[in-house]
């Protein structure tokens, strides 16, 4: 089995779907292409043209998992972040999603150490990861990279869906 992480190339978005979306479907999730899912149609957009990333993990060329970093910009003092933030992160990982026939393969670990590794080469020092309560497994993963629960939601997906926040020191 060979693992390779890489970032995710426009041509990857059929891909990145159907791994998500096979996570959805496992979960009994809705599906929302034009609203909490239009990121993954048009990553240019999304991403890559405020200098965020998509890293996909693939198992002998077959994309099998996703990631995200997105890179919070700097604000000059006294300006109000639109977004809520856990103490004062300045980026987090998004969209870290293994298909369920590809579990247990060092995916999610893979995929989250190339984020992790990624955010640290452009100077980020601390990471925001907002997760749904029922990915008990995946908390584990984050906690043993020194992650540690400071913080929950309510996520603004079509289930509204109970989240914790987790802070890692980068």
């Amino acid at each position: 089995m060979n693992i390779q992480v890489r970032q995710a190339a426009l041509t990857d978005t059929e891909s990145i779907v159907r791994v998500i979306k096979a996570v959805y479907d496992e979960y009994g999730f809705s599906w929302d292409p034009e609203g909490y899912h239009a990121d993954l149609y048009d990553l240019q957009t999304h991403y890559f043209s405020h200098g965020d990333r998509f890293y996909v993990a693939e198992i002998d060329g077959v994309v099998q998992g996703t990631g995200a970093l997105e890179m919070f910009p700097a604000h000059p003092a006294g300006f109000a972040d639109p977004l809520p933030r856990i103490g004062g992160c300045d980026c987090s990982i998004e969209r870290v999603y293994v298909h369920p026939d590809a579990r247990r393969r060092g995916l999610g670990r893979a995929i989250t150490l190339q984020v992790i590794a990624d955010a640290r080469l452009a100077g980020r020092t601390k990471m925001e990861i907002w997760s749904d309560k029922r990915f008990t497994e995946a908390h584990l993963l984050y906690q043993k990279m020194g992650a540690r629960v400071v913080a929950e939601r309510i996520c603004d997906d079509p289930e509204e869906s109970p989240e914790w926040g987790l802070e890692l020191i980068l």
